[in-house]
C-alpha cells in the first residue's frame, strides 16, 4: 500500500510540475557528447563505449580494445552559465561548480529568478573491445528554476541520479553484415520532481527521493549491406526485459518505458583518409511516450572523419540544430558539443534550451 501511494504521488508530482527530462528523444542512460553533436542520431554509427547504451550491436565495429578509467562528460545550459557568471568574474568558476549540486543550484538561482538551469555529469570508467564491454555508470542530472524568490513553492526542480555496473556482448554474423548485441546494467536510481521554498536550504532528509533498483537490458541490431556507401539499418530496444524498479525510501521511481528506436545511415568514402557519415533516426517508434510531436522524434546527424583523428559534426534533434568538434587518439578523446532541447511538453520548436557539453576520456 505504501509503495502504491508513493508511486501515485510521484506520478502526480511529475504531472503537476513542468520540469522533467527529455526521455522520449534522449532515452539513453548515458548520453555521448559525440552523439549529441549529431542530434543524438547515433544508433547506426555507434562504434565506441557508448554502444552499450545506444545500440550494443555497435560493439562489433569497435576498432581496438581500450581501458578508460577517466571517462567524463560535463554539461551545462545557457541559463546555468548566465546565472553562474552574473556576479564578479572571480566567482564564475566556483558558481559553475556549485551548480552541479541541487542546493548549490538553489543558491545561485535565488539571485537569478526566471533562469532555467540544467546540469549533467557522467562518469563511465570502462573496458571496451570488439564484442565486449564492461564498466560502471554514474550519471547525475538536474533541471531547476526559481519562479519566485518569495513563494514557498518558488524553487522547482527535477533531479535524477543513476549508478551501477554493466556488461555488454555482441555477436557478428555473415562476416559482420548482421550484428546483434545486448547490455545489462544493475541500475540504482534516485529521482524527485517537485517545488520547494527557495529560501530554505534543501535537504534530502526533508524531501525523500523515490529510490529503487532494476536490471535494465538494452538490445540492438544492425544490418550493413556490403555495397557502396555501406547502407545500414539499425534498431535499439530500451528496457528490453520490461522490468520495473524495486522501491525504497518514498517509493519506486517511475518505470523506464520499453521503447524502440530505428535508424538508417550511409557512410561514403571521400578519399583515402576522409569519410562522411549521414544518419537519420526515429525515436520511440513504439510510441510509449505520450504527447510528443512526431516532428521532434526525427533526428538527423552528420560526422566528417579525417584520418580517424579529427571529427566535425552537425545534427538536428528535438527541433533544433547541434554541432561539435572532436579529437581522438588511442589514449585520449576530447569532444566539445552544443545542442538544444525543447522545454515544452509536446509542441514543435516551442522553447529552446541551448546546452554545452565537454567530453573527456583517457586511458590505454
Amino acid at each position: 500500500m505504501k509503495k502504491s501511494f508513493g508511486l501515485l504521488f510521484l506520478l502526480f508530482s511529475l504531472q503537476a510540475h513542468a520540469l522533467s527530462f527529455e526521455d522520449a528523444i534522449f532515452p539513453e542512460l548515458a548520453t555521448s557528447s559525440r552523439a549529441l553533436a549529431m542530434g543524438n542520431a547515433f544508433i547506426a554509427k555507434t562504434d565506441d563505449a557508448a554502444a552499450v547504451f545506444y545500440n550494443p550491436a555497435g560493439l562489433g565495429t569497435v576498432r581496438y580494445p581500450h581501458l578508460h578509467l577517466s571517462n567524463f562528460t560535463f554539461e551545462s545550459n545557457k541559463g546555468a552559465l548566465q546565472a553562474a557568471s552574473a556576479g564578479s568574474g572571480l566567482s564564475t568558476i566556483p558558481n559553475a561548480i556549485q551548480m552541479y549540486s541541487l542546493d548549490g543550484t538553489r543558491k545561485i538561482l535565488l539571485d537569478n529568478v526566471g533562469k532555467l538551469a540544467h546540469s549533467r555529469i557522467h562518469a563511465l570508467p570502462n573496458f571496451t573491445s570488439r564484442y565486449f564491454s564492461m564498466g560502471y555508470l554514474f550519471a547525475k542530472r538536474t533541471r531547476a528554476i526559481v519562479n519566485s524568490a518569495t513563494s514557498t513553492t518558488g524553487f522547482e526542480f527535477a533531479d535524477r541520479t543513476d549508478h551501477g555496473p554493466y556488461v555488454a556482448l555482441n555477436l557478428s554474423l555473415f562476416g559482420g553484415v548482421i550484428k546483434v548485441g545486448a547490455s545489462a546494467i544493475y541500475l540504482n536510481r534516485s529521482e524527485l520532481a517537485t517545488s520547494v521554498d527557495p529560501a530554505v536550504t534543501f535537504s534530502e532528509d526533508n524531501h525523500p527521493y523515490y529510490k529503487g533498483s532494476a536490471i535494465v537490458v538494452t538490445g540492438g541490431a544492425r544490418l550493413t549491406l556490403p555495397i557502396s556507401f555501406l547502407p545500414t539499418f539499425a534498431a535499439t530496444l530500451h528496457n528490453a526485459s520490461g522490468v520495473s524498479f524495486t522501491g525504497r525510501a518514498a517509493g519506486a521511481p517511475t518505470s523506464i518505458p520499453q521503447s524502440m528506436d530505428v535508424a538508417f545511415s550511409l557512410t561514403p568514402q571521400l578519399g583515402n583518409s576522409t569519410r562522411i557519415h549521414l544518419e537519420a533516426d526515429y525515436k520511440d517508434l513504439s510510441e510509449k511516450f505520450a504527447n510528443v510531436a512526431a516532428t521532434r522524434q526525427l533526428l538527423l546527424g552528420l560526422e566528417l572523419d579525417i584520418l580517424r583523428v579529427f571529427f566535425f559534426r552537425l545534427g538536428y534533434g528535438d527541433g533544433f540544430g547541434s554541432a561539435g568538434l572532436g579529437v581522438k587518439s588511442r589514449g585520449l578523446e576530447f569532444d566539445f558539443t552544443t545542442y538544444a532541447v525543447d522545454t515544452t511538453s509536446s509542441a514543435f520548436r516551442g522553447s529552446e534550451d541551448r546546452r554545452f557539453v565537454i567530453g573527456l576520456s583517457s586511458g590505454f
